[in-house]
């Protein structure tokens, strides 16, 4: 049975830092993209951030360039997004997501797209106060 499960949300102030952190079992998803998502209350949800397994290439949100980092631990079932100054508009339940394999010639706004993952952690809570 395949199982994606988040850790690592909490309540922190505007410009602290948290990371994330997201265990898969159940199956090798080396060759899977795992990404995160998020969403706000009264919002959809929304792509943050993808591992992308062939070549190794990582897509972030507009949003969040520059202060978010995903990265995957050697065994590639663990996945993890470090958020550095955070801000209040990230408050939101961050979902992790594997999905895959991918043609590694597919268009980045495929990796962005949520109908494209097949499994889903239950999420964590994020709440950055100002």
């Amino acid at each position: 049975q395949v199982q994606l499960v988040e850790s690592g949300g909490g309540l922190v102030q505007a410009g602290d830092s948290l990371r994330l952190s997201c265990a898969a079992s159940g199956r090798t998803f080396s060759n899977y993209a795992m990404a995160w998502f998020r969403q706000a209350p009264g919002k959809d949800r929304e792509f943050v951030s993808v591992s992308v397994r062939n070549g190794g290439n990582t897509y972030y949100a507009d949003s969040v360039k520059g202060r978010f980092t995903i990265s995957r631990e050697n065994d590639e079932n663990t996945v993890y997004l470090q958020m550095n100054s955070l801000k209040p508009e990230a408050t939101a339940v961050y979902y992790c997501a594997a999905g895959g394999p991918f043609d590694p010639r597919v268009a980045v706004s495929t990796y962005r797209a949520v109908n494209e993952y097949d499994y889903w952690g239950r999420g964590t809570q994020v709440t950055v106060s100002s």
